[in-house]
């Protein structure tokens, strides 16, 4: 059945993981991105901020408040930053792969959800979904530059 509480929980767990990411991505882009301000990890933090624009809109259209914090998922960013500042930048890019991955699964697991809105699921389908798994490959390809 859905419920307009169930939906919108869905949607603010995604928007606190977009939340996170574009915490990690800072971090990540701080340690060692370049300063051309255009590289591969500022356009996919940028990528992270519009999803998360997106579902903070999408929130105030079904009638709740938006999350404005990471919550339990801000951990994620000091993982990167500790493996940055110890490992160096492939690992850094490795766990940078994993959050990606687990946030397609978070989208999917969000697809398969029989009460979430359509209109939440053709958000997750045209937008949100695909710039997750370019992120993939942007980032295999600067661990391939960073070996």
């Amino acid at each position: 059945m859905k419920t307009s509480e169930n939906i919108n929980k869905t949607c603010n767990e995604l928007l606190r993981g977009e939340l996170s990411a574009i915490e990690t991505y800072t971090q990540a882009i701080e340690k060692f991105a370049s300063n051309s301000g255009d590289g591969p990890l500022e356009r996919i933090r940028s990528d992270h901020e519009s999803s998360a624009a997106s579902l903070r809109a999408l929130i105030g259209e079904l009638g709740d408040e938006p999350d404005t914090g990471s919550g339990a998922w801000g951990g994620f960013a000091n993982a990167v930053e500790g493996a940055a500042t110890l490992l160096g930048e492939s690992p850094a890019l490795m766990i940078l792969q994993r959050g990606e991955e687990h946030g397609i699964s978070e989208y999917e697991e969000a697809l398969a959800d029989e009460n979430l809105d359509e209109s939440v699921k053709e958000l997750i389908r045209d937008e949100l979904l695909p710039a997750q798994r370019n992120h993939l490959i942007e980032l295999e390809r600067c661990k391939t530059q960073a070996a």
